[in-house]
């Protein structure tokens, strides 16, 4: 670990090779944490180079657990998080809107850091059960159209940095990781950053890794489209600055996003969206981002399109129908 922070403190930045190489020594407990911590630190203080990050991800897919799903066409659909927005479960529910839709969702996922309720918390408060069985995810997938990877079951080496994250309670280039070591390596994704460095970043990172993506920020800070004004969206390299009229959407109060105070309000906010009776605002911030990711897996359709088809999923019970059954796969 010297050689690296040496390198650091002299202005220069790691290889991906490099950071492949420290993941594996951090999985072997090669190094104690004021040592991960100083890394840690460096590279937040300086910002993680694309190549950090992705030799960080090699380290983090080759330790963890891989889920095969023989070439199935799915995407995921997460945000980095870390906005401090504490907005309901947006991707989460626009999770089932999107596989009501019919298009095959592999959601990668974790409990809440800086919100009250994350992917993990709302749908174990729902009663899902998670699991590592490739037969049991493989079944969610083939007869709900969606299945779930709780990331702690699959990225083992996430837990070897966590007393640090922790005991930091700042930051890290682990916080955006989340989103890019989901265990079946989907072929397609939509993923949300809450800032336009973090957007930047992540495009450079796909466009290495050479999958089918978008990315999503909003420019008042939020990991996701919030129709709370303007936003970026990049699809495979091409990007536009929309705003909610482009969707023919309207612009929403951001007070009207919020996931509660407890994960039972969190909850009860999921269900109205997937049950017709929640406010316009929440009904329109899950059809803004599931058109989004819809777009993703067929470029023929303009954003307008990908909101119909996304609220004929909403409004015909489709998207309540998948969630339903994918509670009865998983409990």
């Amino acid at each position: 670990m010297k050689k690296y922070l040496l390198r650091l403190i002299d202005g220069a930045t790691l290889s991906r090779e490099d950071t492949h190489e420290i993941m594996l020594a951090i999985t072997q407990e090669k190094y104690n944490v004021q040592q991960i911590a100083a890394l840690l630190m460096a590279l937040q203080t300086r910002g993680v180079t694309v190549d950090e990050l992705l030799g960080f991800r090699d380290g983090l897919l080759e330790t963890g657990k891989h889920i095969d799903l023989a070439g199935e066409d799915t995407i995921d659909i997460v945000g980095t998080g870390g906005d401090g927005k504490n907005t309901f479960n947006i991707s989460t529910c626009s999770a089932f809107v999107i596989a009501g839709a019919g298009h095959k969702v592999t959601k990668h996922g974790n409990f809440g850091s800086t919100s009250v309720s994350g992917a993990s918390n709302i749908l174990q408060e729902f009663g899902a059960k998670f699991s590592d069985d490739a037969d049991v995810l493989r079944r969610s997938l083939d007869e709900a159209g969606i299945c779930y990877f709780h990331a702690p079951l699959f990225a083992y080496g996430m837990k070897f940095v966590g007393p640090t994250r922790k005991a930091l309670a700042v930051p890290t280039c682990f916080n955006l990781l989340g989103p890019l070591v989901n265990p079946c390596h989907p072929k397609s994704s939509l993923h949300g950053t809450a800032t336009q460095e973090q957007l930047r970043l992540y495009n450079n990172v796909h466009q290495r890794i050479g999958d089918n993506y978008g990315i999503v920020t909003s420019h008042d800070g939020y990991d996701e489209v919030s129709l709370t004004g303007s936003f970026k969206f990049v699809l495979n390299n091409q990007d536009w600055v929309l705003g909610p009229a482009d969707l023919g959407l309207s612009r929403v109060d951001p007070r009207e996003l919020s996931g509660g105070s407890t994960i039972a309000e969190a909850k009860s906010v999921f269900a109205s969206v997937l049950e017709g009776t929640s406010t316009e605002a929440q009904k329109s911030v899950v059809l803004a981002n599931s058109a989004c990711a819809i777009s993703v897996m067929d470029h023929s359709l303009s954003l307008p399109e990908s909101v119909a088809q996304a609220r004929e999923s909403l409004e015909s019970g489709r998207a309540l129908q998948v969630f339903r059954k994918f509670l009865e796969l998983n409990a």
